[in-house]
């Protein structure tokens, strides 16, 4: 399986198959009879796409239950450092950050389940940036953690004065004030 397991439970990234010859390269970027076969079973129903430029920082973003999403996140052009926090209440990794170096050239992809917070900083001149969501986009129920958040002690690979945030991410809350309403499911972590 081209899975691993990143050691929060549910939070998994895939490495495709890629074929290379001389004309160049071939992968399935997804298939849903291998992700079934893994235990995930995410309907996915919403593609999106973002193009940024070096030191741009979006997130940590993500939904309120019963409009959570999982998403399944790529990159496609250039390089981002990919980051989630983990906020299902009851889970053994509950407030802890993964981090991942994502790219054109390295071709991963990380599958990130309801109940987490998601971001990314681009490192490369631009970035294209592609994810699945298995939810529609819902303004009511959108909230966002503080990337800088001292707590989290993210390192986002960019110097600070060379970040650029939207007005709305200059206002996200420390994640000890962030609402929250998720909860760890052991038997039903994908989701």
């Amino acid at each position: 399986m081209p899975f691993t397991e990143t050691g929060i439970p549910g939070l998994l990234v895939f490495e495709p198959n890629i074929i290379r010859d001389a004309r160049g390269y071939f992968f399935e970027s997804f298939n849903s009879k291998i992700w079934k076969e893994k235990g995930i079973t995410s309907e996915f129903v919403q593609d999106n796409q973002a193009y940024s430029t070096r030191g741009i920082l979006r997130g940590l973003h993500y939904q309120l239950n019963p409009n959570a999403q999982a998403k399944l996140v790529r990159v496609i052009e250039g390089e981002v450092l990919d980051v989630v926090v983990d906020l299902r209440k009851g889970s053994p990794s509950f407030g802890k950050t993964f981090s991942i170096i994502l790219s054109a050239e390295n071709h991963k992809q990380m599958y990130v389940p309801r109940g987490f917070a998601h971001g990314y900083c681009v490192l490369s001149s631009t970035a294209l940036f592609f994810y699945k969501c298995d939810n529609f986009y819902s303004k009511e129920s959108e909230r966002g953690i503080a990337f800088n958040d001292s707590a989290l002690n993210i390192d986002w690979k960019i110097p600070a004065g060379e970040m650029l945030l939207s007005d709305k991410d200059k206002l996200n809350k420390p994640f000890s004030e962030a609402e929250m309403n998720f909860v760890f499911d052991e038997k039903n972590i994908f989701s």
